[in-house]
């Protein structure tokens, strides 16, 4: 008797929100089949599901990305803004770099395909219950090309005659004085630097200059 309370004690408790019954009835089923898991509740949208961890706190909560009244991302915030205790999976029908980092960035504890097969599905949720943090090949593949992109995105694309003003600004140079070294006149110069402002989102020359090493543009 106590074996069988320990081991009951022991299951990871799960919750399963997803707007599609089929769906959510499929994997209902497979996690009431795994003797590991315990099923403690099913939704059938976001604010449905963050009720479910808020009154019962499982210990993983299943959630589809698109969902009425709340999304899944919505969710995830809501459960990492307030501290609690449920670890998030996110599953989704298509698999992006921008969910995928909104995702890790949120504090998903792993991202799931909805065509991945149940066996996959529910060794995630076994896997996240012990704690660990899981995202497949396919998504960790997206997440990489989200963060090249967003890196490109973050360094502004400077003409080489904007990166040589820039260098020269930082070394101090006065517009009079850069003009002279690269033969042009002051109001040209200018013209670049302002150009150069525009692109690194700042008004003055300080400001370029940090924010081009904030950006790694500068050394």
């Amino acid at each position: 008797m106590l074996t069988r309370m320990a081991r009951r004690a022991s299951r990871v408790r799960v919750i399963v929100a997803d707007d599609h019954p089929l769906f959510r009835e499929a994997v209902v089923r497979a996690v009431k089949e795994r003797p590991e898991f315990e099923l403690v509740g099913e939704a059938a949208d976001g604010r449905g599901a963050l009720q479910l961890v808020r009154e019962l706190s499982p210990d993983v909560a299943l959630v589809d990305v698109k969902m009425p009244e709340l999304d899944g991302l919505a969710v995830l915030n809501a459960v990492t803004r307030d501290g609690l205790p449920t670890r998030v999976i996110l599953l989704s029908a298509y698999l992006d770099g921008a969910t995928a980092f909104e995702a890790v960035a949120k504090g998903a504890a792993a991202f799931v395909a909805k065509d991945a097969d149940r066996r996959e599905i529910l060794d995630t949720v076994a896997a996240v219950g012990r704690g660990e943090t899981v995202f497949d090949p396919q998504v960790q593949a997206q997440l990489a090309e989200e963060i090249r992109l967003r890196g490109t995105h973050d360094r502004p694309a400077l003409s080489p005659r904007e990166l040589e003003i820039l260098n020269h600004i930082a070394d101090g140079r006065s517009a009079p004085e850069i003009g002279r070294l690269i033969h042009l006149s002051p109001a040209t110069v200018k013209s670049h630097l302002q150009s150069l402002y525009e692109k690194l989102g700042v008004s003055d020359r300080a400001a370029a200059v940090a924010e081009a090493m904030r950006r790694g543009l500068l050394e």
